[in-house]
């Protein structure tokens, strides 16, 4: 039984202006741009970034926003030349502090927030989840979310809860995430207390 993920999480304190609503393109290339790497390093993914909710076109930062990327354990380290960096978002800017590393921890229920689809069909989307997690050997309790539109319409899916799952079924999810677009922020699960609820807006 694996002891502990083969993924580690990188946080970065973050300083910055309005993003627009629509970012996440725009933050993996410029993560690219800094990082050339990322772009090639499988299963790397960043998370999405905790902003304000509203369906106005700029998002706003809290003080407790960070900018968290899923890296292999052995290139953790290589991600501090980040520290102290400006990224270009457009025509904003982001500047990255202090770096800490989060271990993953292997909870029962994970969450995505959203899981890319290739379509609006929700029936088809779980029948894809569910030839992923047959193929990772996971079995679990799935729960499907309300299906959203990112990006300007171009990137699509559903949030995802997964219950039940073993430690090692969890360790996986961790590690491996579901469908495409890991460094779009899709796919990427975290720990969730509950099942009561799945859903909430990316």
């Amino acid at each position: 039984m694996s002891e502990a993920a083969a993924m580690v999480d990188v946080a970065f304190a973050l300083e910055g202006e309005p993003l627009p609503r629509d970012h996440r393109r725009a933050l993996a290339q410029a993560l690219e741009q800094a990082l050339p790497w990322l772009a090639t390093l499988e299963g790397a993914g960043i998370h999405r970034l905790n902003v304000s909710a509203g369906g106005g076109p700029q998002a706003l930062l809290s003080r407790r926003t960070r900018l968290t990327l899923r890296v292999p354990r052995d290139r953790a380290a290589d991600l501090r030349m980040l520290e102290g960096a400006e990224l270009a978002i457009g025509e904003q800017r982001l500047r990255l502090g202090e770096s800490h590393e989060r271990e993953l921890l292997p909870w029962g229920t994970l969450y995505a927030h959203v899981v890319a689809a290739d379509d609006a069909d929700e029936s088809a989307f779980l029948r894809a989840v569910a030839g992923e997690l047959e193929a990772l050997g996971v079995a679990c309790r799935v729960i499907c979310g309300r299906r959203q539109e990112l990006e300007a319409g171009t990137l699509q899916g559903f949030g995802l809860m997964l219950d039940g799952l073993s430690r090692e079924g969890a360790l996986r999810m961790l590690d491996c995430g579901l469908g495409g677009h890991r460094r779009l922020g899709c796919g990427v699960f975290v720990p969730h207390k509950s099942a009561a609820a799945v859903g909430s807006p990316a």
